[in-house]
């Protein structure tokens, strides 16, 4: 099931939960504004390559629309339309006032130059500079793009607008970027396990745990849970997957990933083979890669107590239905890698303020909002006697159709 479908189920079903008249049903889901250019640039060979690039406003609601630009082969319309959804919900669930966004370009980075990658970036800059902005659209990092992408949207968005860092987050830190903002997804999916195992008392200490994708989230959410006495068993990447059932060293990991660029050759650990990491025998599943990985195939044959959903969109809906049954405890994505965004809210708050806070004081925040809004979605469960992922889409499409009715926009 492709990921705007399942978005889409599970809002009607929160739409439903909630009892929301059919006409506000309705204008909740249809976005705001889609963009569609063309980004033509000169390769470094002199020939000219062309490029689709897009953005989905989906609500502005509670805020400015806020969300990731990936580059990426497989960017498409709905791709982009499901995560801009995604994107209102999970800002809304994280109680910060932002809607949803999202965008990219349908290009593989690893066959662009850094200077092809810098003209691509500017062009598309200059075809949505007057669609985006401090107070109305305010992009961040995704899959295949960094805080260099977002240093050159804010440089040629500048040329335009004047000095602007707030219209991007995830910058680098010397032109306004958040300390902690690098480690902020996978500290949040830290919070957000933490409170989901309090709920069982227990704690991250001595639970396993397998990481599926070992990027910029799974790598800091498998060093952050062995800091708290977590072990790590399994985790996988793009080059490989690897297994040590008494505990992956993690710090001798990621020196490791640095020098070898993936996991592959790992000497801790024992190599496994990549399609087997979700069925591992652990009590803690983190997938952190791509959606659509957990699915009706392989859903009834996982045996963790629990899965924290780190990526967007992993655990198709048949699969949902089926790990349920089997009394498995899905975190879901809308709530548990609300940290970055959370953090990128910061970065935004810090910019306009002109006033940067110490990676301390953004820790602490972070926890206070994760943590806060773990227990909002528990209120919304008990509410309406559902699921962790019902409770988190319930509290989230709730709070943007409040805001919808109060500045009169139902249709």
């Amino acid at each position: 099931m492709n990921a705007l479908v399942a978005t889409n189920r599970n809002f009607r079903l929160a739409a439903r939960l909630l009892g929301l008249d059919s006409k506000l049903e309705k204008s909740l889901l249809i976005p705001f504004r889609e963009i569609k250019v063309e980004c033509t640039i000169p390769k470094d060979d002199g020939t000219l390559a062309s490029y689709v690039g897009f953005r989905v406003q989906h609500d502005n609601a509670r805020g400015p629309m806020k969300g990731g630009i990936r580059y990426h082969p497989e960017v498409d319309p709905d791709e982009v339309n499901a995560l801009a959804q995604l994107m209102t919900w999970k800002t809304a669930v994280a109680n910060i006032p932002y809607g949803g966004a999202k965008g990219g370009i349908g290009c593989n980075p690893g066959d662009l130059s850094i200077s092809e990658l810098e003209r691509l970036t500017r062009v598309f800059t200059q075809k949505i500079h007057d669609l985006i902005g401090v107070h109305t659209d305010v992009p961040a990092p995704d899959m295949g793009t960094n805080a260099q992408t977002m240093a050159w949207i804010l440089d040629e968005y500048s040329k335009f607008h004047g000095y602007s860092p707030a219209v991007v987050t995830g910058k680098p830190i010397d032109l306004g970027g958040s300390l902690g903002r690098d480690a902020a997804t996978g500290r949040g999916v830290l919070f957000a396990t933490e409170a989901l195992l309090n709920q069982y008392g227990k704690s991250i200490a001595g639970q396993r745990f397998v990481v599926q994708g070992f990027g910029n989230v799974g790598s800091w959410a498998a060093q952050l849970i062995s800091e708290q006495g977590g072990k790590v068993i399994a985790v996988s990447d793009i080059t490989g997957a690897i297994k040590n059932s008494k505990g992956i060293d993690v710090p001798n990991l990621l020196k490791h990933v640095r020098e070898n660029r993936g996991v592959k050759g790992f000497c801790g650990a024992d190599s496994i083979d990549s399609n087997s990491i979700l069925l591992e025998d652990c009590d803690i599943l983190i997938p952190a890669a791509l959606g659509g990985v957990i699915n009706r195939d392989n859903a009834k044959d996982i045996k963790a107590k629990f899965i924290i959903e780190a990526a967007n969109h992993p655990t198709d809906p048949e699969a949902d239905e089926i790990l349920t049954k089997k009394g498995v405890v899905i975190l879901p994505d809308i709530y548990a890698n609300s940290g970055g965004v959370t953090v990128s809210y910061f970065e935004w708050v810090q910019n306009i303020q002109g006033f940067m806070w110490d990676e301390e004081k953004v820790n602490a925040e972070l926890k206070t909002y994760m943590t806060r809004g773990f227990k909002d979605v528990k209120e919304m469960c008990n509410t309406h006697n559902c699921d962790l992922r019902m409770g988190a889409f319930t509290l989230g499409v709730n709070r943007v159709a409040r805001a919808t009715v109060l500045r009169g926009w139902e249709a």
